[in-house]
């Protein structure tokens, strides 16, 4: 792994644990040792340790007294209450910029729909994922509430989490994906504020219920493993 001189060592350190339990590397209820994680970086504990607050501030892990951290659960609860929030305050943006976008902004937001097309196409699933919040995050420029983005910013590790989750579930979900973006996108453009929240509403909804759909067979294949070894 290589460092960047223009982030804190704890940051990177964050962002490389964050990764490895979006894509699911780091289970939850997996512990993650800081003297294991300080030798394979080659760093320091007390950068791992940083680390570590930066991921629990992010919801990504839980730290236990004498027990250290472990990956956080995701929980019925806190899917659900992710993507509340979540699908509220992208209603919010969505209404603020297709009032807010100006002429010259149409090129790059055009420009995402067609680079998430193209993935599609591609059959690139990471791809579109980074793709997909770097479109959001041009819309949320468009919105001009930094209060907003900086609250969109820190949920943004739990929304990769179960995003990540949800584009997996099945072969199609990326089509699916799509189809809610761009229309969100085009009601955008077309200043059809109402319409681009109802599809944010619409496509947040159908996420959240992907997510709790996965979790729960996951769980049911853990209890079904129990229950065969007691025998």
């Amino acid at each position: 792994m290589s460092f960047r001189a223009s982030e804190s060592l704890s940051e990177q350190i964050a962002q490389h644990l964050a990764q490895q339990i979006i894509t699911g590397d780091l289970v939850e209820g997996e512990r993650i040792q800081e003297l294991r994680i300080a030798k394979e970086l080659n760093v320091s504990r007390g950068s791992v340790r940083e680390a570590l607050l930066i991921l629990a501030r992010r919801r990504l892990i839980e730290i236990y007294p004498r027990r250290g951290a472990v990956v956080a659960e995701m929980s019925v609860t806190q899917v659900r209450g992710l993507y509340e929030v979540v699908g509220m305050l992208l209603q919010q943006v969505v209404r603020k910029a297709a009032q807010g976008w100006r002429q010259p902004d149409m090129e790059g937001l055009v420009a995402h729909v067609h680079r998430l097309q193209s993935h599609v196409g591609a059959h690139d699933l990471e791809a579109f994922f980074e793709a997909t919040f770097d479109l959001f995050r041009q819309v949320q420029g468009f919105a001009g509430n930094p209060y907003m983005e900086e609250i969109l910013e820190d949920l943004q590790p739990a929304v990769r989490r179960s995003y990540y989750l949800a584009l997996h579930t099945s072969r199609r979900e990326m089509e699916e994906s799509f189809s809610f973006l761009k229309g969100m996108t085009d009601s955008i453009l077309l200043r059809k504020g109402d319409q681009a929240a109802s599809l944010v509403d619409e496509f947040c909804q159908h996420q959240c219920h992907l997510v709790l759909d996965s979790l729960m067979r996951v769980k049911q294949i853990e209890a079904a493993w129990a229950q065969r070894h007691r025998r």
